[in-house]
């Protein structure tokens, strides 16, 4: 096993306190040097074009959902609510036969009893077959 030589140590120690500590930002100028003029300016422009196209395609999508929301709650919304508003009151019709007429009225449509006749209305003579037909 070798020892090191303290000596090269110290000069590789110097060597490196000799350089100046870069920020990122002269590091990245630094390496857009190495690039040709050309090179950088069409980067430059298809970043640009990119961005804007994302500022577009923002701006695009917030219209397109503010009309989309608004759309709905003014043309679709008020249906909805009168839809659910006529079946809670069918939804209560129905509770009122079954409580006034029996648990099989609730199910009876247009107010038949079961068996399928409707319930005579009171005060009104029932009209009787006639015996030759």
């Amino acid at each position: 096993m070798e020892v090191a030589n303290p000596e090269l140590l110290q000069d590789e120690i110097d060597d490196d306190e000799e350089f100046e500590d870069e920020t990122l930002t002269e590091r990245l100028v630094g390496l857009t040097e190495m690039f040709p003029e050309r090179v950088r300016n069409a980067s430059t422009v298809a970043f640009q074009l990119g961005l804007q196209g994302v500022k577009k395609g923002y701006s695009f999508t917030r219209s397109a959902m503010w009309i989309t929301t608004t759309s709905f709650v003014i043309l679709i919304l008020p249906v909805l609510f009168e839809t659910e508003m006529a079946q809670m009151e069918q939804a209560q019709i129905q509770k009122q036969r079954q409580i006034l007429l029996g648990p099989n009225a609730a199910g009876a449509p247009g107010g038949l009893i079961p068996g399928g006749m409707t319930p005579p209305i009171p005060g009104t003579a029932v009209a009787q077959p006639t015996p030759g037909r």
